[in-house]
């Protein structure tokens, strides 16, 4: 496989290399791909539970069990999730 970098980018891998941190270009970009594959992984688990979410609020939509999104419920939301997290 023969990849192209832009200069920036191989110099930056080289300084990686150079640091110490990997010892040659093939583990940093590994490493670049692992995290790349994981972030991914993250979206995907973050739209499937979003997903899964609006399903629940659209059953809630249709069977009458809504709320009207108001001032005072975003400040309710907004002092639990403080206190949840411990602000």
């Amino acid at each position: 496989m023969n990849v192209s970098l832009t200069p920036e980018l191989d110099k930056w891998i080289n300084e990686k290399v150079k640091s110490g941190l990997y010892n040659s270009s093939s583990e940093v970009i590994r490493e670049g791909l692992r995290l790349l594959i994981s972030l991914e992984e993250q979206k995907k688990s973050m739209i499937d539970d979003l997903r899964k979410e609006l399903l629940i609020g659209t059953k809630q939509l249709d069977s009458n069990k809504s709320k009207e999104f108001t001032k005072n419920i975003i400040s309710k939301i907004k002092k639990d999730t403080r206190k949840e997290i411990g602000l």
